[in-house]
């Protein structure tokens, strides 16, 4: 600590001009939970439809898996497809909110984080 260190000195935010609703951090919680389970549904739906009708051909590296004991085997090619669905439904929610949130904004929302000329 040095002589002209100011350390000592607590620094005060100001506080944001909105609150965000409980509502929409327990629809946050939920979406963390419910997407990559539906995620990881919707790939193993798309493995097996794939197995079936041979649309892409898998890498035999990519049959590598594992148990758990409550799901079953699983095998690489379900995470990475998993992991791809995953960020496609995250994509696609992301266009939606912002395409409800800037159709019922309130007048006046969008002037809050534009930059301001000093």
């Amino acid at each position: 600590m040095g002589k002209y260190s100011a350390s000592f000195k607590q620094v005060f935010q100001k506080p944001r001009p909105w609150e965000i609703h409980p509502v929409w951090r327990g629809i946050g919680c939920l979406l963390i939970i419910l997407l990559p389970i539906l995620s990881f549904a919707a790939s193993r739906l798309l493995i097996q439809e794939n197995s079936r009708q041979q649309w892409v051909s898998v890498p035999r590296f990519l049959w590598f898996g594992f148990t758990m004991p409550a799901i079953g085997r699983i095998y690489l090619v379900d995470l990475a497809v998993s992991i791809l669905l995953l960020a496609v439904i995250f994509g696609i929610l992301t266009v939606i909110y912002s395409l409800i949130f800037r159709i019922f904004a309130p007048r006046g929302w969008s002037n809050l984080f534009s930059r301001r000329k000093v």
